[in-house]
């Protein structure tokens, strides 16, 4: 157990650092409309470690002018805390917040066993709770079992490019030279560093990407699996992240690390349930079909080249693959879609990524950093035409790097986007 007063003194002091918020000069994110204040739901922030989702809370929080406390559970001296402490928390908040606090926000509460039954008995209470964690699992699956639907779930990434411009005053709309070639920097720049919000003005990058990467195997899997090989882990982890875009070979991992094909399928869930990665499953009507064959990408672009020993591909087609990506999960995550890829046969052209709203396909988009060549301009062109036919779907998105225009080819039209473009435009797939 942890005593009272060492709660109390814990509490005091996260009362204190976010008395010196300034929600305006933070990046607004798409996100905040996500939020349902309007009803008696918890609302629940689930991403990678170090995504902002506390930020995020905060923002809209002192935006919307409520008094609110705050809990933040990822502090070392609340470690060891039990669910028989979370009574003692709750004296607290009171105690310093007052009886008729109105919101209670919960940061980072993976940790505790049984805190879901907690966050229930606030609900019941009409407590507006909030509620921040990195596991998709302990959250989606406890929260869907004990809570019966009384959530809101709003998933958050680090940022977008869109999000980065705005941190780093970017100009995204300016039409001169300048404002062009600040735009094409900048996006060389997120491909390479990514869009974590803490690692924006940091000259050790590597040194950051390395804890965090640490911090998500050792407290987001091994503590919560209890995995006794966490070097296989780790090496699986960065194997993934170095060939990241790429169907996940079972078989192979399992003799280059010489572990079992379970083993890996186990570890590989583990990571995605931690947001270090992103799986795509292919597009098919046969569930067997959708499960083989997945691949994998990783959750921000700036996890590939700062690593010790990184040895990730400079293929920068994969790297806007691999963006575009992340962005179309932002986009879909509140309309409910559904991603995959489309690749009937071996020897049938791919489309990186199907849109869909259940069995129905949305848009096709395909994605190639450079189409000036024309044997690549017909395959990739070639490849949406045909995925167009078979899945009936007339919405063909081609994003490029340098150009935007639109192609008519056998009576279908395909809008051919600037990556830059296309990653500006914050209209979601709804």
């Amino acid at each position: 157990m942890v005593s009272e007063k060492i709660i109390l003194q814990v509490l005091a002091e996260q009362r204190d650092e976010i008395r010196n918020y300034q929600s305006g000069k933070l990046v607004s994110r798409r996100e905040e409309s996500y939020f349902e204040w309007d009803s008696n739901l918890a609302q629940v922030v689930i991403g990678v470690r170090r995504s902002g989702k506390s930020t995020l809370c905060h923002k809209v929080l002192q935006d919307r002018g409520v008094r609110y406390a705050y809990v933040n559970l990822d502090d070392d001296r609340l470690a060891d805390i039990k669910t028989e402490d979370l009574n003692t928390v709750l004296s607290c908040v009171y105690q310093l917040y007052g009886t008729d606090v109105p919101y209670l926000f919960l940061d980072e509460i993976q940790d505790v066993d049984g805190w879901y039954l907690f966050v229930n008995r606030l609900l019941r209470s009409d407590l507006k709770v909030f509620v921040t964690g990195s596991n998709a699992k302990l959250l989606s699956g406890e929260l869907a079992t004990h809570l019966t639907g009384r959530y809101n779930e709003i998933r958050l990434f680090p940022f977008s490019f869109s999000e980065y411009c705005s941190f780093h005053h970017v100009d995204t709309s300016g039409l001169s030279t300048k404002a062009d070639a600040e735009r094409k920097a900048a996006f060389y720049s997120y491909i390479n560093n990514g869009g974590f919000p803490e690692m924006q003005n940091l000259r050790n990058k590597r040194g950051y990407v390395e804890g965090l990467i640490e911090a998500i195997l050792q407290k987001d899997i091994q503590k919560r699996f209890k995995i006794r090989n966490v070097e296989a882990l780790r090496k699986i982890a960065h194997h993934v992240i170095d060939n990241s875009c790429q169907e996940v070979n079972f078989d192979e991992l399992s003799k280059l690390f010489n572990l079992s094909d379970k083993t890996i399928q186990k570890y590989l869930t583990y990571l995605q349930q931690a947001f270090l990665v992103q799986v795509l499953n292919k597009h098919s009507f046969k569930s067997m079909e959708r499960i083989r064959n997945t691949k994998s990408y990783i959750v921000d672009p700036g996890l590939q080249n700062n690593r010790e020993n990184s040895m990730a591909a400079e293929n920068i087609g994969w790297r806007l693959e691999n963006v575009v990506y992340i962005e179309l999960l932002r986009k879909c995550a509140n309309a409910f879609l559904d991603v995959y890829y489309y690749k009937p046969g071996p020897k049938d052209k791919e489309v990186d990524f199907v849109v869909c709203e259940r069995s129905r396909a949305l848009e096709l988009v395909q994605v190639a950093y450079d189409i000036d060549s024309p044997k690549t301009y017909k395959r990739e062109t070639s490849a949406l035409i045909a995925a167009s036919d078979a899945l009936q779907c007339s919405n063909l998105t081609l994003v490029a790097f340098a150009e935007t225009r639109d192609v008519e080819i056998e009576g279908k039209v395909i809008h051919i986007k600037s990556a830059l473009d296309w990653l500006l435009t914050e209209k979601d797939n709804s």
